[in-house]
């Protein structure tokens, strides 16, 4: 599951404006994030920051794009500290958001292609996986999404890019939990906090089945809601990435991780549409010089954006 990070970031993207993203004529192999892949296509690729999503949209197809030499792309994302935010510079990076720019470098470097890449914002999780599903052509997503077999049915993924761990929190003077089956005691008094859409409202679903079946709730918005929520006072409990999780206690937060609630079983991976004919190339751009994910540049990406600690945490 994605969700955006604790603070709230202002995300102020100038609406249509084209930026072209300069090759960098003398990179190393290996660059620091930020700079252009030596060899690449960066300088075929041109980005438009677009402001807000309202909708799916239909973008061409790689098929299309083969044939006429460019393509017009999408790239949706939901704002993430660490993954797809503002910077102090107004620039939109992050980890997730330099994994797309790379690829787009890979693609009009490995085929010849002007791509002009639009970057839409959704901070609604569902809306924003509803409108990748519902697209067409060379549209992609990156809100932290987990890779499920319900999902592969509606969705497209790329290979994994990170393993996530989802875990239960409360406000700090919640006291631990010993042990899930005392929970129908000890969290009697709490009320839930399902973010709707995600796996994390499911994962709250299966506890008010099986041990709180009273227990009431409270959907919420967006993360940075629910983690105010759980930090304001001991009333409240939910589901929420480890990143996000580990970036709150940062931040000083009074938080409080119930570890016997923890469920590791997760991978993200960038959406695309359903049958996509850019997936093949994305599978492509992932296995590429031994792999993506295992590269210095990835890797790079994950402790420039995350830190060492918690880049080394969400890698194993």
């Amino acid at each position: 599951m994605q969700m955006p990070a604790p603070s709230v970031f202002a995300i102020a993207l100038l609406a249509a404006l084209p930026v072209l993203i300069s090759a960098c004529g003398s990179a190393p192999d290996d660059p620091e994030p930020g700079q252009a892949l030596a060899g690449s296509g960066t300088d075929l690729v041109v980005e438009v920051m677009a402001g807000a999503a309202s909708g799916p949209v239909e973008r061409t197809s790689f098929a299309d794009a083969m044939a006429s030499g460019e393509g017009a792309v999408t790239f949706f994302y939901v704002p993430s500290s660490g993954f797809a935010y503002v910077d102090e510079d107004g620039r939109l990076t992050g980890v997730t958001v330099e994994l797309l720019r790379d690829f787009a470098a890979f693609v009009a470097g490995t085929h010849g292609l002007d791509l002009r890449v639009e970057w839409l914002e959704e901070e609604r999780w569902a809306d924003f996986y509803g409108y990748v599903r519902d697209s067409e052509g060379g549209v992609f997503g990156i809100g932290n999404v987990t890779i499920t077999d319900a999902r592969r049915r509606e969705l497209d993924f790329s290979p994994p890019y990170l393993n996530n761990i989802a875990v239960l929190v409360t406000h700090e003077r919640v006291p631990e939990l010993a042990s899930m089956d005392r929970i129908g005691d000890e969290f009697a008094h709490l009320t839930g906090l399902p973010y709707p859409g995600t796996l994390h409202e499911q994962r709250l679903d299966r506890i008010r089945e099986r041990w709180l079946p009273d227990m009431p709730v409270r959907p919420v918005a967006s993360n940075d809601e629910l983690v105010s929520l759980l930090a304001s006072d001991g009333d409240y409990v939910g589901y929420i990435d480890v990143y996000n999780y580990w970036r709150a206690r940062q931040a000083g937060l009074a938080l409080r991780r119930h570890p016997v609630g923890d469920d590791a079983s997760e991978t993200f991976g960038v959406i695309m549409p359903h049958g996509s004919d850019w997936t093949p190339v994305m599978n492509a751009f992932f296995h590429a010089d031994g792999g993506y994910v295992q590269g210095q540049r990835f890797q790079r990406h994950l402790r420039a954006h995350l830190g060492d600690e918690l880049a080394r945490l969400l890698s194993n």
